[in-house]
């Protein structure tokens, strides 16, 4: 009996972390690249900005809108349920709020007729999303609240590099990958409803590459990031 009532203890805190508090995620895609790498695992703090229905298990429909919404800050990482099909997790960086016009020319970030400052760090060999060698050229880019962070682009003249001006709606975000060249984001699906907000990244507990399977477990030390681990995601 005492083991049964454990066990019901443990599920019904689980169930209370995972939908209130942190949840887990990878990171399946380079559209983050270099803020994030494929086989990197995070936690997603769902209390950052409130509860919608999608931040239960299976997204039950009980209600509509945010509980105890606390709205995202520009150039947070979040992750949200893809507009129009609300099923795929997203994993992108806010860049526009409810009211602001983005766009993209030339490459650069543009935010309300302003253009993002981007500073060149380096020119670095990588594989684009066709896995074929390309040159990647790495940015720190500011945005106008002052957050700093990395970005990559392959070119200035590519798919999204010179964008419609998109006017954010009132209750939406305009999100971003930070491996530009090769995101399908908000440019490509339109804003992110508030409602499939499911939270913002907040930092690494596993990280690995790919040279190493489930099995393969003399490889582990050489394929996990250990540099990686417990990163914060800014």
């Amino acid at each position: 009996m005492e083991t049964i009532k454990t066990v019901v203890y443990a599920v019904l805190i689980a169930f209370f972390v995972r939908t209130f508090a942190y949840e887990p995620f990878n990171i399946p895609s380079g559209s983050m690249r270099p803020t994030l790498l494929v086989g990197d695992y995070l936690f997603v703090s769902k209390f950052s900005y409130g509860f919608s229905h999608y931040s239960f298990p299976f997204s039950p429909k009980i209600f509509r809108g945010r509980v105890l919404f606390d709205e995202p800050e520009r150039g947070d990482v979040a992750v949200f349920k893809k507009p129009g099909e609300n099923k795929t997790d997203y994993i992108k960086r806010i860049v526009g709020l409810p009211g602001d016009t983005i766009q993209v020319t030339g490459g650069v970030l543009h935010i309300n007729g302003e253009a993002v400052k981007r500073e060149k760090i380096t020119d670095r060999p990588e594989r684009n999303s066709y896995n074929m060698p390309e040159t990647a050229t790495e940015y720190l880019e500011t945005l106008p609240n002052g957050r700093q962070y990395l970005i990559w682009e392959f070119g200035d003249s590519l798919r999204f590099d010179n964008t419609r001006a998109f006017k954010v709606p009132p209750g939406h975000y305009f999100g971003m990958g930070d491996n530009r060249d090769n995101s399908l984001d908000s440019r490509g699906i339109g804003p992110i409803p508030a409602e499939n907000l499911i939270g913002r990244a907040e930092f690494l507990f596993f990280s690995h590459d790919s040279s190493a399977r489930f099995w393969e477990i003399w490889k582990w030390p050489t394929a996990i990031r250990f540099g990686r681990l417990g990163d914060g995601i800014d």
